[in-house]
């Protein structure tokens, strides 16, 4: 990472504390821990701080065969009613159509240098510019997520939703905490630009231990800004596509994420959830070796691909409720600039088990 200033960003600590690449959880609460993402931080600065992300957009998606043919072809074909131009020795020029210049976004987000482990939603964090990637490559190569609703949870600064909301349809950014809330609220603002009459984004307040659907605002706009009103929640319905980055850190956290999980989907069993982790290590004194215990945690919950081939056996009661896959980061580009995706980094493309529904 490098500061504003062109200096090169001294290298930090990541959540929780690490050695080399491998992080090693052992914090309590109350601990200060920091990301290692700083893009443009001074030094010992502890306070919001606003940095600008580069990112090379790709080439978007173009679903006429009928035209790619023709863009292809138009660059070495001439009319027959085309008049030719001679240089001064009898030869052809030729006008060749200008390379479409490359694209580049930059993002501004503000974002906490540390934070304690309940504000952790303030800093920006490995797994959401390798999730940001994974939906600029979707973005690039079809239409999947055109014209859809969607919902990030645990969305911490917005970052993946707000570039989501360049083609989506309805953009549901939610997290816990009025603090975190506050910070995400002012991304979508600095960046509305981006996706400026492209997409409807909302800021909203979805705690994963309450009850489902989210109750409508029945407060004064003052205490209930980032409640629901009814229309969002008929909105919120019709969901099909679901975001979530580094959100897997606590056992306690990671059920309530399944929990709500279940009840997102199981009105439509074709809503697919999008999850980047990064692995975090500790020593346990049960198996006397650093291990990913809150990794293993996750997994606990989903049926792979291999498990479904009889890897695992598994009776209905036991059976996962999820379904996941993991997704080959080798087949997506770095599109944000200037950070070190690592060797732990995970995204897992999961939706719920048909056969656990019966």
């Amino acid at each position: 990472m490098e500061r504003e200033d062109g200096e090169q960003q001294p290298r930090t600590s990541s959540f929780p504390p690490s050695p080399s690449s491998s992080p090693v959880v052992s914090f309590r609460e109350e601990e200060q821990v920091m990301s290692e993402v700083h893009l443009g931080c001074p030094p010992n600065h502890s306070g919001p701080h606003v940095s600008h992300f580069p990112i090379s957009l790709p080439p978007r998606h173009d679903n006429s065969t009928s035209r790619r043919h023709t863009d292809a072809v138009e660059d070495i074909s001439v009319s027959t009613s085309t008049k030719f131009d001679l240089d001064e020795d009898g030869d052809l020029i030729l006008t060749r159509r200008k390379k479409s210049p490359s694209h580049h976004l930059v993002l501004t987000i503000q974002h906490n240098i540390t934070s304690s482990i309940p504000r952790v939603g303030l800093q920006v964090w490995r797994a959401e510019l390798v999730l940001a990637d994974f939906v600029l490559r979707v973005m690039s190569m079809s239409s999947d997520f055109d014209e859809v609703v969607a919902l990030e949870l645990g969305a911490g600064t917005g970052l993946v939703g707000i570039l989501l909301a360049r083609v989506a349809k309805t953009v549901f950014i939610t997290d816990h905490g009025d603090e975190v809330l506050e910070n995400c609220e002012k991304n979508v603002n600095l960046n509305a630009e981006i996706f400026h009459g492209k997409a409807s984004v909302h800021v909203r307040e979805l705690d994963w231990k309450d009850s489902w659907p989210p109750q409508e605002a029945r407060t004064s706009p003052s205490k209930g800004r980032y409640s629901w009103t009814q229309s969002e929640i008929e909105e919120l319905k019709k969901t099909s596509l679901l975001l979530a980055a580094d959100v897997i850190y606590s056992d306690d956290l990671t059920d309530a994420f399944f929990s709500i999980l279940e009840k997102l989907m199981s009105d439509n069993p074709e809503k697919v959830l999008y999850l980047a982790l990064e692995k975090r290590y500790n020593f346990a004194l049960d198996d006397l070796d650093v291990v990913a215990n809150g990794y293993s945690h996750f997994r606990s919950y989903l049926i792979t691909g291999e498990d479904d081939a009889g890897c695992k056996q598994l009776d209905s009661a036991s059976e996962p409720f999820f379904v996941g896959e993991q997704i080959d980061l080798r087949c997506i580009p770095c599109y944000v600039r200037d950070y070190n995706r690592g060797n732990d980094v995970e995204i897992w493309k999961i939706k719920l088990n048909h056969r656990a529904l019966f």
